[in-house]
């Protein structure tokens, strides 16, 4: 029979623990479990949290999960679906550096988009928008595709470095298959977007192709 967190010694329960002594004390299964907040009939917030954790193989390929496959879960739904969504994404974003970093190369574009893609199964594609010095001010995801294909909405990017104050911008995309080879149709998205920007008076700096830790440039075609 299930044993309700409430039920518990309070020194055994997740939340009392954190406070006590810090969250580096507290299991994966804890952590999670204080996100979920409630189980559901017959199974404990430690017992679903458990499950999740069995069931996906670990925190990693959790986080790489999709809102709504995990409201589809009985006894998550959308609010907790969302909840560990949410918290997953603040983890990977404290990891980026507070400082703004100025992309005056494409290692500099790459250090700050990695961390946005990890876990992506699907192809994404961001627009990190820049001041006239080339420093970033704005990350913004504005396309999502299948497992192998983005389209790049020229329109919509350039839209959405104006909307943000942008005078220069460079755009990453990830291949999930793993291969960070741009294709042509990567390189004259590239050159559609150079020429395009050009005719608005901002600056296209690079056109980044990301697969996990590795990534390409995309270099426009002639």
């Amino acid at each position: 029979m299930s044993v309700p967190i409430a039920n518990l010694p309070v020194a055994q329960r997740p939340r009392e623990r954190l406070l006590l002594l810090g969250p580096h004390a507290l299991s994966d299964v804890e952590l999670l479990a204080l996100l979920l907040g409630q189980g559901t009939r017959g199974q404990s917030a430690l017992e679903l949290a458990a499950q999740l954790l069995g069931e996906y193989g670990g925190l990693a390929e959790l986080a790489a999960a999709r809102p709504e496959e995990l409201a589809r879960r009985a006894g998550i739904g959308p609010a907790k679906a969302a909840t560990v969504i949410a918290a997953f994404h603040l983890g990977t974003r404290s990891r980026i550096t507070e400082a703004v970093p100025r992309l005056s190369s494409p290692a500099d574009i790459a250090r700050v988009a990695v961390p946005l893609f990890a876990g992506a199964r699907v192809e994404r594609l961001l627009v990190l928008i820049c001041d006239t010095q080339h420093r970033l001010r704005h990350r913004a995801f504005v396309a999502e595709g299948a497992i192998d294909h983005v389209a790049v909405p020229v329109r919509e990017i350039l839209n959405t470095v104006l909307r943000h104050d942008g005078r220069a911008f460079a755009v990453v995309h990830n291949h999930p298959s793993g291969d960070p080879t741009p294709s042509a149709d990567d390189r004259r998205a590239g050159t559609l977007l150079a020429r395009a920007a050009d005719l608005v008076g901002l600056r296209y700096l690079d056109h980044l192709v990301i697969a996990g830790e590795s990534w390409s440039t995309a270099p426009p075609l002639d």
